[in-house]
Order: structure tokens, then C-alpha cells, then sequence
């Protein structure tokens, strides 16, 4: 089959990257072709060697989506309204072209939400029909009020197997995130602190072109700024602890086996944390509460993470098993 992926692809995001990584992987692994929709098409064939698609050339497009078995839409936190209505409004328009195309489409491994009552009734009226994976329970319950057809499943982040690497127990990553500038005030401290403890403290941003400011404040320390997935994986394999602003510091430390804790920016920290039992704060961050977790060596529930693991792989398999001579009526 020819699957097509959308989401936040070919912007230089770790975490979206390495999602477009682990989906591609999988789509490979079980001997079909991926298209992906991407904001930088050359960057994004040469890095996964798949077809990509400039995501904002409407003909490209269209013609594409005539030219796929079905549509992947996912993974990521892309059903949301707090950043921008505009991004909702792209992927679920996106959703509905597949669907006129007469193509199967999911909703793959994503987060539901935060979303406004306009922004609630554009997914239940666009979604009507459509199989949805969520990956954590809220997301999950969410989707359930709002009337969606749902499954659990996981963030396919999970699947990528860490780098071979010999792991500095002595070293724990920060990962901050700009424009949560009293979480990385507080991230600060706890460097700080741990630095006192005698710990070796690395800097690790996610984001080139955003999150530059925000390593500014951390000169005194080791920093990186890393958006290719193996070199973010190698990073948080390497380390003995994560302390992570970012959702995929959190998904990548724990698909490496590297205990972490997240500060909760975003309900989609929140949910992942809780599903795996891993430890989290609540804006700005309490550097008390991280210290003590990296002192203490609090683990997340590793069981909890490996059953992650079982659904996102299972989610694969119920999608990519799909007739591609499936159709489905149009959302009109």
C-alpha cells in the first residue's frame, strides 16, 4: 500500500521528527511505501527516503491524496486549538480532501485537545466515521464525550530502539522548551543544585529557530541544540536522569530506559506521565520536588511503558492490515 502521513513534518522539531522516524519505520517493516506531507520535501526524502509533498501546495496535494491507499493523520498533539486554529483547521481540511478522495483515513496515535467549543464541534462534524487512536487515556475519555469512534493506542516514539550507548549514571538532561520562561527559571535552579550534588548537567534543546533564547540562560552548563532524532535518542539513552518541559524528553528517556520526570506545560505532558506512572510538577516546576526525584532515582512504572510499547505496535498492525479497496463515505 501507499500510506500517506500528515503532521508537523519538515519543520526541524525533534519530537515531530522522530514520530515521522518511528511511523515510517513501521510502514517499511511491513513492506509498504510512506508519502508523507511535509513542510520540506527534499529534506524530508532524503533523510527518510520516502515520497514527500509540499503540505501547502494545494494541487500537490490533491493530486497526491488520489494517489494514496489511505491516510495516516498523526501522530502528535495536531487536534488542538491553543496554538493556532489555523493548524486545526489544516489537518482536519486535510482529513476531509482524503475522504472526498474516497480514502481510508485515521486518526493516528495522536492528543486530543485543549480545545475551544468551536474548535469541538469542527472535530465531531469532521471526524464523523473516522477510527481514532489516541495516545493516553485522557485523550482517549476526551474523545469518547465528544462522540468519536476511539482506540488506545500510543505514541509510535516508543517503538524507536535506543542507540547502542554506555549510560553516565552521573549525567541527567534538562530539556527546556522557550516560552515557559519561569519553568526554565526554575530548571535553572535546579542545575544549580544538581551541579552542587555533584552531578554533570546537560542542556538539551529540541527546537532550532526556537529554542535558541532559552539555552542563552544556561551558559554556564553543557548545552546542545539537536533536532535529528538518533542524535536526541543517543543524548537521552546516555543519560541516568531526564528532566524534561518537552513531551518527547519524556517519551524518548523512557523509550531508552532512562528514568525521567516531566514539568507540565501541556495536558499532553500530563497524560503521559500519568499513563507510565512517572513522576511530574506542575508549571513553573518545583526544583525541590525534580532534585529529590533525581536524587532518589524515582522511576516510572516500566511495566506501564512496555504495555505503551505492546498498543502503539498493535496500532500499527490493525491500520497498516487494512484493505487498501476500503472506502469510506464523504464527512459532506
Amino acid at each position: 500500500m501507499r500510506v500517506g502521513v500528515s503532521g508537523y513534518y519538515g519543520f526541524q522539531n525533534a519530537g515531530d521528527e522522530t514520530i515521522l522516524e518511528a511511523i515510517v519505520h513501521e510502514i517499511k517493516a511491513r513492506g509498504h511505501q510512506a508519502v508523507v506531507f511535509s513542510n520540506n520535501p527534499s529534506e524530508t526524502t532524503q533523510r527518510y527516503g520516502v515520497e514527500a509533498i509540499r503540505r501547502t501546495q494545494p494541487l500537490e496535494v490533491w493530486r497526491a491524496l488520489g494517489s494514496i491507499d489511505l491516510l495516516l493523520s498523526g501522530g502528535g498533539g495536531l487536534l488542538q486549538d491553543k496554538t493556532s486554529r489555523l493548524s486545526l483547521w489544516y489537518y482536519l481540511t486535510l482529513i476531509g480532501l482524503a475522504r472526498r478522495r474516497g480514502r481510508l483515513v485515521y486518526v493516528f496515535n495522536q492528543s486530543l485537545g485543549p480545545l475551544g467549543r468551536s474548535g469541538e464541534r469542527q472535530v465531531q462534524r469532521a471526524l464523523r466515521g473516522v477510527e481514532c487512536f489516541f495516545r493516553d487515556e485522557g485523550s482517549l475519555e476526551y474523545g469518547r464525550r465528544l462522540g468519536l469512534e476511539v482506540h488506545l493506542g500510543a505514541d509510535p516514539a516508543l517503538l524507536l530502539a535506543p542507540p547502542p550507548v554506555e549510560r553516565e549514571p552521573n549525567m541527567v538532561v534538562l530539556v527546556p522548551k522557550y516560552g515557559t520562561e519561569e519553568a526554565s527559571a526554575n530548571l535553572h535552579k535546579l542545575a544549580d543544585r544538581l551541579r552542587v550534588e555533584g552531578y554533570e548537567v546537560v542542556v538539551l534543546a529540541l527546537q532550532p529557530g526556537f529554542d535558541e533564547p532559552v539555552l542563552e540562560k544556561f551558559s554556564s552548563f553543557t548545552r546542545e541544540l539537536a533536532w535529528d532524532p538518533r542524535r536526541v535518542s543517543y543524548l537521552l539513552a546516555q543519560a541516568g536522569y531526564v528532566i524534561s518541559v518537552r513531551l518527547h524528553g519524556a517519551i524518548l528517556a523512557a523509550a531508552a530506559g532512562t528514568p525521567f520526570a516531566g514539568i507540565a506545560y501541556d495536558p499532553k505532558v500530563v497524560g503521559f506521565c500519568r499513563d507510565v506512572g512517572a513522576m511530574y510538577v506542575d508549571m513553573p516546576g518545583d526544583p525541590d520536588l525534580l532534585a529529590s526525584a533525581v536524587l532518589t532515582q524515582r522511576q516510572p512504572n516500566w511495566k506501564a511503558v512496555e504495555a505503551m510499547k505492546v498498543r502503539a505496535r498493535a496500532s500499527f498492525d490493525r491500520v497498516l492490515s487494512s484493505s487498501p479497496h476500503r472506502r469510506v463515505k464523504s464527512s459532506r
